[in-house]
């Protein structure tokens, strides 16, 4: 139901643009957020679009990556720039089915790998 794509290898400085289409059938799920986990590391938020648009980015991807929905497609973007070698892990689309305000179920995608090369 969560699927991503567009990672793979680049090279420092290049750009690549990450997608999560969210296919839904009798129940209501949003894209939310892009989390990633380096190799070895936990996972970790990268960006994220509340339910009223507020978008929230981690400090370390502030001004080179930029995140935008596609509410008619239900489909959450990652556009990423000036790729750092730290920037290599898995990345995972993140949606969520919303019971109320404040409670949701989370939906995880299957990940797609983005490998920077100094």
């Amino acid at each position: 139901q969560v699927v991503e794509s567009g990672g793979g290898l680049v090279q420092a400085g290049e750009s690549l643009r990450l997608s999560c289409v969210v296919s839904t059938r009798t129940v209501t799920i949003t894209p939310f957020a892009w989390y990633r986990q380096p190799p070895g590391m936990s996972r970790e938020l990268v960006a994220s679009i509340g339910p009223t648009g507020n978008i929230n980015y981690a400090e370390s991807v502030k001004g080179r990556f930029t995140i935008s929905a596609d509410n008619a497609k239900n489909a959450l973007y990652l556009q990423m720039n000036s790729l750092r070698p730290e920037d290599t892990a898995v990345y995972y689309c993140n949606a969520r089915r919303y019971f109320d305000e404040n409670t949701y179920a989370p939906y995880w995608g299957q990940g797609t790998p983005v490998t920077v090369s100094s």
